[in-house]
């Protein structure tokens, strides 16, 4: 299972970017998606999970202005970041939990793309 992850870049205090993560490969069934973050010098943190039946939860630091969403059948999970700060400064990794057929059997694995980068600027 591979997690691609695109749409980080620079933005102005204010500005809007939206994260975009593909997952392709093989599983029986993905379980929650989500979006994690670490700034310089911090441990990674979650954003905001979304579960395969679309219940979300957020970080108190980006409740009313992260948004997360899920397209099943794109195998894709979004994160709309509207009037960021400088503080949401951070690498941005997305995370899945995947079921998957095993040698016997099957298992549950957490899976992260390789991260893309939000910086806003003051």
């Amino acid at each position: 299972v591979q997690l691609q992850a695109s749409g980080g870049g620079l933005v102005q205090d204010g500005g809007s970017l939206r994260l975009s993560c593909v997952a392709s490969g093989s599983w029986i069934s993905i379980n929650s998606m989500g979006w994690y973050r670490q700034a310089p010098g911090k441990q990674r943190e979650l954003v905001a999970p979304v579960t395969s039946g679309g219940n979300t939860n957020y970080a108190d630091s980006v409740k009313v202005r992260f948004i997360i969403s899920r397209d099943n059948t794109k195998n894709t999970v979004y994160l709309q970041m509207n009037s960021l700060k400088p503080e949401d400064t951070a690498v941005y990794y997305c995370n899945a939990d995947v079921i998957e057929r095993r040698r016997i059997g099957w298992g549950t694995s957490g899976y992260w793309g390789q991260g893309t980068l939000v910086t806003v600027s003051s």
